[in-house]
């Protein structure tokens, strides 16, 4: 059961409109979209109705202006509650699966009271973003289901894990790639995993790219090698907007978690 509130001003204010389910036109109920105020569920949003436009994806918490939710506009037009179900990440200091460990099913912006160190980890459930600092900082990694009875099998640099979070899926994924800034130059299209951007596309780098739908990871180097980057349904129109120091792009990968 999920619960979200639309306002029409800023800092919830003005006519407002509670939603529990999937709506596919919220015109009906208010002109514009200023404030939000997600209760409970994990959202997507769409700019128009029948789940069309740009997306925007809110978990609990208070928006109280568009530009918390990365949004370009007032304009939200349809919403979509996303499943939830109960996933699960667990934590070893030591290798093999070893020592102290916490289990943990939700984000988690410090893990640092739990352990002092990871070496090991088990994914039992769902698509999962690691980043060597808390508060969602520093090197991030990419796992789903699977064993990793060391953290060089999550391509890690060293054994800090700091923070986590749960990384939402859909069941479609578009993206473009452009070789300039503010989604300028030569433009490509993907919507499949892409294991060498170079060889398909002949791009040497990427310096702006739009997530139209669903998350993405991408990777310095090709078959998802190097130093990885969570992608959310957004503009990026600069390296620096997805956390890189370079353009350097090797690969894709939708995120789908694999049984």
């Amino acid at each position: 059961m999920g619960k979200i509130t639309f306002y029409e001003d800023r800092g919830f204010q003005g006519r407002c409109y509670e939603c529990s389910s999937d709506c596919p036109n919220l015109q009906p109920y208010f002109s514009r979209c200023n404030s939000i105020r997600v209760d409970s569920g994990c959202w997507m949003l769409y700019e128009r109705p029948n789940y069309q436009g740009h997306q925007y994806f809110l978990r609990r918490g208070d928006y109280p202006d568009y530009q918390q939710w990365m949004g370009f506009n007032d304009s939200v037009r349809s919403c979509r509650l996303i499943p939830t179900v109960s996933h699960r990440i667990t934590f070893y200091e030591d290798r093999g699966f070893q020592g102290r460990c916490y289990e943990c099913s939700s984000d988690c912006p410090n893990l640092q009271p739990y352990f002092s160190r990871c070496n090991s980890i088990r994914v039992d459930s769902g698509c999962w973003m690691l980043y060597e600092r808390p508060n969602y900082q520093g090197h991030q990694y990419f796992l789903r289901h699977g064993d990793y009875p060391d953290y060089q099998q999550w391509m890690g640099f060293n054994d800090s894990v700091r923070s986590c979070c749960l990384i939402p899926q859909t069941s479609s994924h578009r993206l473009r790639l452009y070789e300039r800034e503010d989604h300028k130059g030569l433009m490509v299209e993907l919507s499949e995993d892409c294991s060498c951007i170079q060889d398909r596309f002949h791009l040497n780098e990427v310096r702006s790219l739009h997530v139209l739908e669903g998350c993405w990871v991408l990777y310095e180097m090709p078959n998802y090698c190097g130093r990885q980057y969570l992608l959310r349904p957004q503009e990026y129109r600069r390296y620096h907007d997805w956390g890189a120091m370079d353009a350097k792009a090797g690969s894709l990968r939708r995120v789908v978690d694999l049984y």
